[in-house]
């Protein structure tokens, strides 16, 4: 371990030799170790003085955080899986605070109901990188009118009043209407307000309407703003979207495409009474963006958004009924009295036969005029509520024995299939069916899992397409993005796909026999059609030439074009093409060759049908079992559809070839591996995948090709390394591994 730790000591001087500052990410966690300063001073390993003296020093955690911040599928699944959990715990232990009794949750005050978001954020911020102290990266829960936009921009939220009382806060020492709420996590992006209610918003409980409906029209306005901004990323054209401007604040995360959006109505007075500021509202989100470059057909590029609102499952709206003027008897319901004469005929039930796994769903649609008897937040805009029964419960036998029964009121449910919801009601049906089968799921990761495809329905698509933009900043063809995004499972194309020459690629290190897999093709199929083969010259100082190889596609067409006009049988017969590469040679690079061709009708005669690699176990290692160059490049996923070993297959089970085809399948798991002794194939299957037309536009292979060769479709795609001829001496590996 000693030497050990001098080489790499005496790496880093060498390494530091000529410079004269030096950056170091600066950690609350990290620690100095003094024993390297002091081993940098002993004469012949640093020499000349303290390492401190020699070299400055500098900070530049700040710097590395914009390229660790950066989201990528990885860190997003991160966030999903551990920040937004811990995020939402935090919520379920603030909302415990009100379940209790209605005199007990008057006593509540500001600091007991914000415990659990400030001890979230102080506890974190001992190990977090964030420095940003502004009221807007700061948790908060004030009651009433002590909402003030002076109270809520002091930032001053650390130790909060234990005077101010939910009893007290209201106007003139009443108890508060509402309050508002804000939870930030202190390692990361995540934070979300909200404003909630103290009493009822709606006839006959009227009791502050004012308020939620100014809430409930910022929650549109700050939904509608990241809608608008994920489509045209401009923080100007989000305000011009919205009608109180001045009250918009954006921020977003310098690292990545996370934001937050906040919109707040301060000190709103009140206008029924004239007594004062009832308080101000607030309310904001946390959102992730995605956008991928889009080449039209006429070349132009456009953009395809997507947004996914990571505090979505953060209730918008609560209220608590804590006190409020005298009801009326006639007013309050009595339960379990029908109430009405029943249902209206155009209620739709929806029902299936298996009741112990179907969530039944009752949708109500109802008139304009209850609108003002119903809460603000139930309020919809086609009218229609729609009332959740899980299976396997109580409440589930007694919604089918008493609610939909005709026995007292002779009307009766309209009970319709799936076939007939509209798309917003099947989505409201899904949605609560997911929830019913995450509480039905036993706790673990996996429910975790399930538990957040269920909170954040569009989380599915967005991953997709997250998936996607977060490779490349290259444009995707607007033919394949349906693909992409997994909303078909075919690739639109309105060519004639039987009037294009199709290429077979057969690839391999040299010695694959891949010239004798080709010879053995032609003569085995010489009487299914025209069959032409291009070999790669080995004299060229390149391991491929692209623009020989279109050259040579021109030619073919030109060729192709000048004996159509000949009526004999011979020339009528489809033209095949057989590309054989041998050698060190990236097989992106002839697929490049072919999208780029600069006659678009050369590009559009010719479609690749499928690449196969040749390998022969003795030439692929080299000395002490290293692989050759290239070799697990020409078995890449997206491309290759097949491996075809020509040597050790007569063999049971060679060890050597049982331990490539792992190997192989390692780096391409959805391969078919051929075994063609001395490149003869056996089975008229394993030929049928060899010359198949359709393999390499496979949906799969295409969405894999887009992520392993991001640009491949208009060759931007940079080779892994420049060209080289190797000119060695091997020695090959004959024995068992």
């Amino acid at each position: 371990y000693f030497q050990i730790k001098i080489l790499s000591f005496f790496s880093f001087v060498d390494m530091v030799r000529d410079c004269s500052r030096i950056g170091i990410p600066f950690s609350s966690q990290g620690h100095l170790q003094i024993f390297d300063m002091f081993w940098f001073a002993l004469e012949g390993i640093g020499g000349d003085g303290f390492f401190t003296m020699k070299y400055e020093l500098m900070d530049v955690s700040l710097d590395l955080w914009k390229a660790y911040s950066k989201v990528d599928p990885n860190s997003l699944e991160s966030l999903l899986d551990e920040d937004l959990m811990t995020f939402e715990h935090q919520w379920a232990n603030f909302f415990a605070n009100f379940d209790t009794e209605i005199p007990f949750m008057l006593e509540l005050s500001e600091s007991q109901t914000g415990e659990p978001f400030r001890s979230y954020f102080s506890h974190g911020l001992i190990s977090s990188h964030i420095t940003d102290n502004s009221p807007s990266r700061q948790p908060f829960a004030l009651f009433g009118t002590h909402s003030s936009r002076e109270n809520l921009n002091s930032g001053n939220f650390s130790f909060p009043s234990e005077g101010h009382l939910l009893r007290n806060t209201g106007l003139a020492g009443s108890i508060a209407k509402h309050m508002v709420v804000q939870c930030v996590s202190p390692k990361g992006p995540l934070a979300c307000s909200r404003t909630y209610f103290f009493g009822a918003t709606h006839t006959p409980y009227l009791g502050n309407k004012l308020l939620s409906q100014i809430y409930f029209a910022v929650v549109e306005a700050v939904l509608a703003g990241i809608e608008t901004f994920s489509k045209t990323s401009h923080v100007t054209k989000v305000g011009a979207s919205l009608l109180t401007t001045e009250r918009l604040l954006l921020a977003c995360n310098p690292g990545g495409p996370q934001l937050t959006v906040t919109m707040a109505v301060y000190d709103i007075p009140d206008l029924l009474a004239g007594r004062g500021c009832l308080g101000s509202v607030v309310f904001s989100e946390s959102f992730l963006t995605s956008q991928i470059l889009v080449k039209e057909k006429d070349g132009s590029i456009s953009t395809e958004t997507s947004y996914l609102v990571l505090t979505a499952a953060i209730p918008r709206s609560a209220s608590w009924l804590v006190s409020g003027p005298l009801i009326p008897a006639k007013l309050v319901p009595e339960g379990g009295r029908p109430h009405g004469e029943g249902p209206p005929p155009g209620d739709r039930q929806k029902r299936s036969q298996d009741s112990t796994s179907v969530v039944a769903s009752l949708f109500i649609e109802y008139k304009p005029s209850l609108l003002p008897h119903l809460p603000v937040q139930l309020h919809t805009p086609n009218n229609v509520l729609m009332i959740a029964v899980f299976p396997k419960s109580a409440l589930y036998k007694a919604f089918y024995s008493q609610v939909t029964s005709p026995g007292n009121s002779g009307v009766t449910l309209k009970v319709i299939q799936d076939n007939c919801l509209s798309a917003e009601q099947e989505r409201l049906h899904s949605n609560m069916q997911k929830l019913f089968e995450v509480l039905s799921y036993p706790a673990g990761e996996r429910w975790n899992q399930v538990r957040l495809l269920t909170s954040l329905p569009d989380l599915a698509s967005f991953l997709q397409h997250f998936t996607i933009s977060s490779v490349s900043q290259e444009p995707v063809m607007r033919l394949h993005l349906p693909v992409l995004l997994q909303q078909t499972e075919d690739i639109p194309n309105n060519e004639k796909e039987n009037d294009k020459v199709v290429i077979t690629i057969l690839t391999g290190l040299p010695g694959c026999q891949s010239s004798e897999l080709c010879s053995f093709l032609v003569t085995f199929n010489k009487e299914y059609g025209r069959w032409l083969v291009y070999r790669q010259t080995m004299d060229s100082p390149e391991c491929f030439s692209a623009a020989h190889f279109q050259k040579y596609l021109s030619g073919v067409l030109g060729s192709q074009h000048s004996r159509s006009s000949r009526p004999s049988a011979y020339h009528r017969k489809k033209v095949r093409l057989l590309v054989v590469l041998q050698g060190y040679t990236d097989v992106i690079d002839v697929v490049q060759a072919l999208q780029t061709h600069p006659d678009a009708d050369v590009k559009a005669s010719f479609a690749i049908g499928a690449i196969t690699t040749c390998v022969e176990p003795l030439s692929s290692y080299m000395e002490h079992r290293f692989l050759f160059p290239k070799f697990l490049d020409q078995c890449s996923q997206g491309l290759v559809s097949n491996v075809v070993f020509t040597s050790h297959t007569t063999e049971q089970r060679s060890p050597l070839l049982v331990q490539l085809q792992k190997l192989i399948r390692a780096a391409n798991s959805s391969v078919s591996f051929i075994l063609a002794e001395n490149g003869i194939v056996t089975r008229n299957e394993d030929i049928e995948l060899i010359l198949s037309e359709n393999s390499f536009s496979d949906p799969q292979m295409l969405a894999t090709r887009y992520l392993m060769y991001p640009g491949w479709q208009v060759s931007l795609f940079g080779k892994i390394f420049e060209p080289v001829t190797f000119n060695m001496c091997t020695n090959m590996y004959t024995g068992s591994p």
